[in-house]
């Protein structure tokens, strides 16, 4: 008899998106089966990574690049692309450069937001972790001086009067020429070979039946998501789940490489013996 496993992932749009059909019923699952899932913010499954908390879990590509010895990312339903990486903001129009000393807002400390803005700023000193969606909030109060923010908080930011310093996206991508790893589904190392490959061939599944009936899903999503306004969310959902998202491919799969050792040169991720896919390739 098959053990149930236990899933986590982001009451973001793109992954309620993504797990919709798996966790209502509407493809076959075969032999796997999963545990009521657990939605939570990304560094929160973040930091359940680091302590090896779930079986199957959406987080960060950062938050990946510590615990490589003990996931692998699936080939199916990651968040990479171009267009969509997260914006450095402020209240007035300065150069970007000018806030490595000031404080900045991240939406966690194993984010790959806080890493890409490592990156972009090395200097960068005063970081200030909080919830993506307390961001906007903060900078337009100023309680920081800047803030990276993700998410539908890319969508509204400028209802606030905010200004984007910096795409960091677009650095990355005219930088390395590659698309932006953003976020990954990983499974334990330890699951062994067979199951993680079902895991993934169940989770492709999942995500080819989200854009066949991409109307489906949209009431699950909207009692999750932190903005209800219904185009919002499709420009969230459009930005975010691509063709990436069905299958990494070997793009995909270089990015996420260039990205981690990027990180290791930074001396921001450990080294690891193991290769980021596990079986999959």
């Amino acid at each position: 008899m098959s053990t149930a496993l236990s899933l986590g992932y982001s009451p973001c749009p793109n992954d309620t998106f993504i797990f919709y059909a798996l966790v209502h019923g509407k493809i076959d699952t075969g032999e796997i089966h999963f545990f009521e899932p657990i939605l939570e913010d990304v560094e929160q499954l973040n930091q359940w990574a680091l302590a090896g908390r779930l079986d199957i879990t959406k987080m960060s590509f950062h938050a990946f690049g510590h615990v490589q010895d003990h996931y692998c990312v699936l080939a199916a339903g990651s968040a990479l692309g171009r267009g969509c990486g997260p914006l450095l903001i402020a209240r007035s129009k300065i150069k970007a450069t000018s806030l490595s000393k000031k404080r900045i807002a991240i939406p966690g400390k194993l984010t790959t937001a806080a890493l890409l803005l490592q990156l972009f700023l090395p200097d960068c000193s005063e970081l200030v972790p909080m919830r993506f969606d307390k961001i906007i909030d903060a900078v337009a109060g100023g309680e920081v001086d800047g803030g990276v923010i993700i998410h539908e908080s890319r969508f509204t930011y400028q209802d606030k009067d905010l200004i984007c310093l910096q795409d960091l996206g677009s650095w990355w991508e005219g930088s390395f020429g590659l698309p932006l790893p953003l976020g990954c589904i990983a499974a334990r190392r330890s699951l062994g070979r067979e199951k993680i490959m079902a895991i993934d061939r169940v989770l492709r599944a999942s995500v080819d039946y989200a854009f066949l009936h991409p109307e489906a899903s949209l009431s699950y999503i909207r009692s999750h998501s932190q903005e209800m306004d219904t185009e919002v969310v499709r420009s969230h959902i459009g930005l975010y789940v691509n063709d990436f998202s069905r299958n990494l491919g070997v793009e995909g799969f270089s990015a996420i490489e260039t990205f981690l050792e990027m990180g290791r040169k930074a001396g921001a991720l450990p080294a690891s013996s193991q290769g980021i896919t596990g079986p999959l390739l």
